[in-house]
């Protein structure tokens, strides 16, 4: 958690409160946070319409393993499931289980766990890039869905 004065947190734009002068703790705002969008809205505006039957058919697979039902995140992740960390510097932040994003190259895969420890999964998905936490696929058709579905359910049981 970050610590401050009042001003101190309204000069970083954290939400926080102060009590008779005292330091308090305060939980620190990410840019792509949980929004009230609408995720109907959200499909229905991708133009690509590759992206969105992938988009369609993503948000089913998530919401099948997951259980839960997604929420836009920022501008243009869909996020499934919600956790509290904090970093080592201590600060506290929220953040989604698993989550995606069909960006106009890619679909954007987000998951909770590092990827390049899994490169037995990696090799038999098919076409595909990975960071650390991110996977990126050109066409949905393209990969083993059951060896995304994997991914998935990993990163939604890692918190």
């Amino acid at each position: 958690m970050a610590y401050g004065y009042a001003f101190v947190c309204f000069i970083l734009g954290d939400t926080c409160s102060i009590i008779s002068n005292k330091l308090i703790m305060a939980k620190k705002n990410l840019v792509n946070t949980e929004t009230d969008k609408s995720v109907p809205d959200f499909i229905n505006g991708i133009a690509n319409k590759r992206r969105k039957a992938d988009s369609e058919r993503l948000l089913e697979i998530i919401r099948e393993i997951t259980g839960k039902e997604p929420k836009i995140w920022g501008v243009s992740i869909l996020g499934f499931g919600k956790y509290s960390y904090q970093r080592k510097n201590g600060a506290e932040f929220e953040w989604f289980n698993v989550g995606f994003s069909p960006a106009k190259a890619h679909l954007t895969l987000y998951v909770m766990f590092d990827l390049t420890q899994e490169q037995d999964l990696l090799e038999k998905l098919g076409p595909h890039k990975n960071g650390k936490g991110c996977l990126y696929i050109k066409k949905l058709e393209d990969v083993d869905i059951t060896i995304l579905k994997k991914i998935i359910a990993k990163s939604d049981k890692w918190r």
